[in-house]
């Protein structure tokens, strides 16, 4: 167990060890069974951290508030509208100013091509930590929630898992790539056997498909790379579909939308769940397009344990918060 994460940025947990994330697994197990039993913990008494969002959310803005007030302190919800950021504060002048405010800057921005470069900004002046709650790259708080509930499910060895991430077809807004890229560079470093589905207009990013192959050769598992949904779902164990947008493969909002048109049988349905292995679970961030990315009978069905999943968010945000703001330093 490795305890020295005090003022520790998390920006991705590619750039955490695997000791500090199996630290941090344990932390969130022990948070949810205190709070199972209703247990208090206020751990972070008197704490401040300072919530930016430049982007909607449900489960990570709520969990990250509930998880702060449940641990004792208290988070502000910002959007830029509220702070001089919609008035062209630099990135500089506000992590400098919150740092002597409270205890830890939390930040959503998913804008493609700005949104990293702007947390690592922060970051760079920040004398707190600094928390990713969604980029336009990463999104590690969704990645770590999701491995806590595979091991919920399947033990704490996962090596060897067929996890299947598929890109799916939906409407509501073109999602970001940072929910499937963080899962493959976290999965792979557990050794599962990772299979990622996705016509050639919606790649992931190249590098990071290629730095999840290194981590899939140490750890003793796999990655392949297909365009084809129903072989992915074969003998899957996981398969976790969801939308995201083309931003890799063009730039042109108008090319993406009609290249979205063209993939509209990707969907996950009872056809495709037959494919899959007995015991298999499906898996979503969430908010999913009912009908689009998936339909009702599967999303509501027995194979899901999406609320399950989405609890995990609360448990996980809390034990980061908890060993960034707290711990020993």
């Amino acid at each position: 167990m490795k305890t020295m994460l005090r003022g520790k940025h998390l920006i991705t947990l590619d750039e955490w060890d695997k000791g500090e994330i199996e630290t941090l697994l344990e932390t969130s197990f022990e948070l949810k069974r205190l709070f199972a039993a209703d247990i208090p913990h206020k751990y972070l008494d008197s704490k401040t951290i300072f919530m930016i969002f430049f982007e909607q959310s449900t489960r990570t803005r709520n969990s990250i508030e509930a998880g702060i007030t449940q641990l004792g302190g208290h988070a502000h919800d910002l959007t830029p509208d509220k702070i001089q950021i919609s008035h062209g504060e630099v990135a500089k002048d506000t992590a400098m100013v919150l740092s002597r405010f409270g205890h830890a800057i939390a930040i959503r921005y998913c804008d493609y091509g700005i949104g990293n470069r702007y947390l690592r900004e922060v970051a760079k002046w920040s004398s707190i930590p600094v928390i990713s709650m969604q980029d336009d790259i990463y999104h590690p708080l969704q990645a770590i929630a999701d491995l806590m509930t595979l091991q919920e499910k399947f033990g704490k060895d996962l090596k060897g898992l067929k996890v299947t991430i598929s890109w799916a077809y939906a409407t509501s807004h073109a999602k970001p790539i940072s929910v499937p890229i963080s899962q493959i560079l976290l999965f792979s470093r557990w050794g599962m056997d990772i299979t990622v589905a996705h016509p050639k207009e919606f790649p992931l990013l190249p590098e990071m498909v290629e730095k999840a192959k290194k981590y899939s050769q140490i750890h003793g598992g796999s990655i392949r790379v297909i365009d084809d949904m129903d072989e992915a779902f074969n003998d899957a164990q996981v398969v976790i579909p969801k939308n995201w947008g083309g931003f890799v493969y063009t730039q042109d909002r108008d090319e993406m939308k009609a290249n979205l048109e063209k993939h509209k049988d990707w969907i996950c349905d009872e056809r495709r769940m037959s494919f899959t292995a007995k015991d298999s679970v499906y898996m979503h961030a969430l908010p999913a397009d009912r009908g689009k990315e998936v339909v009702d009978a599967v999303i509501d069905g027995e194979h899901s344990i999406v609320y399950d999943e989405a609890e995990n968010r609360l448990h996980t945000a809390k034990a980061v918060m908890l060993l960034t703001m707290g711990g020993r330093g």
